[in-house]
């Protein structure tokens, strides 16, 4: 029988995915304690990798026959946009080149990079959580999910974000730390059904 840790899930290029993978992710759940600068001189760095190690991701093919669970529910995307968004402050909004729809536009289109954070997080976070509790066949599965969207969707969302923190960085000496709440204000979003709320109904079940 052929050894588990030689698929293809278990290779150096996927190893070393998941391990910057699960650094943004962390980033993204902890932002509303970094300062400003040190969260745009953080991007910087890992948005650049994060593209290079998904670039070298292998292409595997799908083996089971019903999708992959997704854990990230629409409050977890909410918590990250707006904690994201409440660190960016007025900086959070650039204008967007790469629209499909922009050639037909009157007025300039505008993204945010706390959209393109929380999108990017979905995926990623989707992906590391099948990958620390799945089966082969659940990893598997994953990483086919993970390459397809990185093409269609959150790889795109990666260089349009990475433009305007380029930006950010460029005049950095003239940006200034503003009066952020340490927490955003997440009153109105649900967060019964999200991941942190089921990590933290497994974790008390483990220390009855």
């Amino acid at each position: 029988m052929e050894d588990k840790f030689e698929h293809v899930v278990y290779s150096k290029n996927v190893i070393e995915f998941v391990t910057v993978a699960n650094e943004f992710c962390l980033l993204m759940e902890s932002c509303s304690k970094v300062a400003k600068i040190e969260f745009i001189k953080t991007t910087q760095k890992i948005l650049p990798l994060l593209y290079l190690k998904a670039s070298l991701l292998p292409r595997n093919q799908a083996e089971l026959e019903q999708e992959v669970e997704k854990f990230v529910a629409e409050a977890d995307w909410a918590f990250i946009h707006s904690s994201v968004k409440a660190r960016m402050g007025s900086h959070d909004e650039f204008l967007e080149v790469f629209e499909e729809n922009m050639e037909y536009s009157e007025t300039p289109l505008v993204a945010s990079i706390s959209e393109c954070f929380a999108d990017i997080y979905q995926d990623l976070k989707d992906f590391i959580t099948s990958y620390k509790i799945g089966t082969i066949e659940v990893m598997n599965d994953a990483l086919w999910n993970l390459n397809n969207n990185f093409n269609q969707y959150w790889g795109q969302s990666v260089v349009n974000s990475l433009r305007a923190i380029h930006h950010l960085i460029s005049q950095i000496d003239e940006l200034v730390e503003e009066d952020y709440p340490s927490q955003p204000n997440i009153a109105d979003i649900d967060m019964s059904n999200s991941i942190f709320a089921q990590r933290q109904r497994e974790w008390g079940n483990d220390n009855e």
